[in-house]
C-alpha cells in the first residue's frame, strides 16, 4: 500500500507575507477586501496554505503592473487573467534595462511592465544572444545543426 502523501504546507501569516514580499498588515487588508482568501483555522490557529501565497503573488503582479485595487478584484472574480498594458502617461518614470547583447546588438526591458522576474529576463538575455549566434553563423554550420537545404 502506498504512502499517504504529506499534509498540505501550512504558512503562518509572517511567513506568507516574507515568502510574497508584503507586510502582514497588507495580507490583512487583502483579506478584509475580499481579495485574498481567508485563511484555514481561526485566531492564533490561522495558517495559510500554497492556493493563498498563489493569489497573493498574483495579485502583486496585477499591482505591480498598476491596477487597482478595484480591477484586481473583478480579475479574481473571474475577468480575463492577463491584465491589460499599463498605460505610460507624460511624466511617467520608469527603469529600464539595457542590456549589451554584441557590437551593434542590445535589448531594452523595463521588467516590471514586461512581467519578468530577474531570473526570467537572464533567461530571456541567454536566448536571444543563442539566436543571435546561430544567425551569425556561417550558413553551412545553420545547415548542419538545421539541416536546411
Amino acid at each position: 500500500m502506498p504512502a499517504p502523501p504529506p499534509p498540505p504546507r501550512q504558512f503562518p501569516v509572517d511567513e506568507l507575507a516574507a515568502l510574497a514580499g508584503v507586510t502582514p498588515r497588507t495580507v490583512r487588508y487583502y483579506i478584509a477586501e475580499g481579495l485574498l482568501d481567508r485563511p484555514e483555522g481561526e485566531k492564533r490557529g490561522a495558517y495559510y496554505l500554497q492556493r493563498h501565497l498563489d493569489q497573493l503573488l498574483l495579485i502583486r503582479r496585477w499591482a505591480d503592473a498598476g491596477l487597482s485595487l478595484e480591477r484586481i478584484r473583478e480579475l479574481r472574480a473571474g475577468a480575463p487573467d492577463e491584465p491589460p498594458p499599463r498605460p505610460v502617461r507624460p511624466g511617467t518614470v520608469e527603469v529600464w534595462s539595457r542590456v549589451t547583447l554584441a557590437d551593434g546588438l542590445e535589448l531594452q526591458v523595463e521588467p516590471g511592465r514586461a512581467g519578468l522576474s530577474p531570473a526570467q529576463l537572464r533567461e530571456l538575455v541567454r536566448e536571444v544572444t543563442a539566436a543571435y549566434r546561430r544567425v551569425r553563423s556561417p550558413p553551412q554550420a545553420r545547415q548542419e545543426v538545421h539541416g536546411d537545404p
